[in-house]
Parts: C-alpha cells; sequence; structure tokens
C-alpha cells in the first residue's frame, strides 16, 4: 500500500497531463472503482461474501454471527460454505463506500448493526438506498451515524423505513437542521426507537 502511495503521490505530481494535476479526481475514480458492484460475483459466492469483499475493500469492516472478532483485513476472508458466515455488523468508519455499491447490500438478511462514522462519500442517496432494501428494513436493530458531511435531513429520515431500528445515533451532521422535525418524524413512525443527538 505505501508503494501504491507513493506512485499515485508521483502521478499528482506531474504537470503535463491534465488528469494528473487533480488527486482529488483520482482518489475519487479510484474509490468508484472499488465500489462497482460485480453482480456475477454476488451470484457465484452468495450476498454475504461479496458485500464482504466489497466493504473490506473500500477499508471497513464486518462481524460475523456467532463471532467476536471484527474482520478488517481482506487477505483473512474466512473460507469454507458459502453459506456458513452471515454478516451481523457493519463499521464503516472512514472506509469510501459510496451509494453505487450499496446493490452488494440487497442480500443480506441477518445485518443487525451499521456504523457510518467519518464516510466523506456516504450521501443522502445511500441513506434512502439503504431504507429501500427490504432485507435490511426487517433486520437492522441498531445504526449510528457521525461525522457524514453530506448527510441532511433527506437523508435521514429516509430510515424510516428500517421498521425494527430500535436505536438511531445522530452526531456531527452539519447537514441536518431540522432537528425538530427528524425527532417528530420518528416519534410517529418509530414509537420505540430509542433516539440519541449530538447535533448543533
Amino acid at each position: 500500500m505505501m508503494l501504491f502511495g507513493k506512485i499515485s503521490q508521483q502521478l499528482c505530481g506531474l504537470k503535463k497531463l491534465p488528469w494528473s494535476c487533480d488527486c482529488r479526481y483520482f482518489w475519487g475514480w479510484l474509490n468508484a472503482v472499488f465500489n462497482k458492484v460485480d453482480y456475477e460475483r454476488i451470484r457465484d459466492v452468495g450476498p454475504d461474501r461479496a458485500a464482504s469483499e466489497w466493504l473490506l475493500r473500500c477499508g471497513a469492516m464486518v462481524r460475523y454471527h456467532n463471532q467476536e472478532r471484527w474482520q478488517k483485513d481482506y487477505n483473512h476472508l474466512p473460507t469454507g460454505p458459502l453459506d456458513k458466515y452471515k454478516i451481523q455488523a457493519i463499521d464503516a468508519t472512514d472506509s469510501c463506500i459510496m451509494s453505487i455499491g450499496f446493490d452488494y447490500m440487497e442480500g443480506l438478511q441477518h445485518v443487525e448493526k451499521i456504523r457510518l462514522c467519518k464516510c466523506h462519500y456516504i450521501e443522502d442517496d445511500c441513506l434512502e438506498k439503504l431504507g429501500k432494501l427490504e432485507n435490511l428494513q426487517k433486520s437492522v436493530l441498531e445504526m449510528e451515524i457521525i461525522s457524514c458531511v453530506n448527510v441532511t435531513d433527506k437523508g435521514i429520515i429516509a430510515l424510516y423505513h428500517l421498521r425494527n431500528l430500535k436505536y438511531l445515533l445522530l452526531s456531527d451532521l452539519p447537514g441536518v437542521r431540522e432537528k425538530e422535525n427528524l425527532i417528530r418524524a420518528f416519534k410517529t413512525a418509530l414509537p420505540s426507537l430509542e433516539l440519541k443527538l449530538d447535533l448543533k
């Protein structure tokens, strides 16, 4: 990874090539490549394995049912029967997951907890997609969204579709401005939800 970082720094230092001057463009492009959905892979290895590969490739972590340890190394993903390892929790702290990759989550049936922290590519459409996935509507119990600067009220309100959600933490989200409206909407849609807000 260090070698790749050095090469990319050298490429970004070149002034003659117009595309190489903007490192952000390069990293955005690379992150989009990491998020590209491989539907054939999902079909071949199943949704949990394919989603694990996507999440770890993007810098997130997963925890499987009946396991205490978080899986964070792509090269050490467990092998064995494809239906043995079911994702129970996702921690996407500092990861580059983005909307185009969320189709990987469509077949996940056992995810109970999702943590999105400092995810620069998470936007409202990501949360809207998440809220529309039928399997997640049934399984997700806890969610934390922290320091995701591109998230606004529109994305947060879409989470009311997660009908079994018991705990929602919202912290350091400058795009969320209608705090009172959110509280009212969630009280109506999910009366048993514990909503924790740390918003300015």
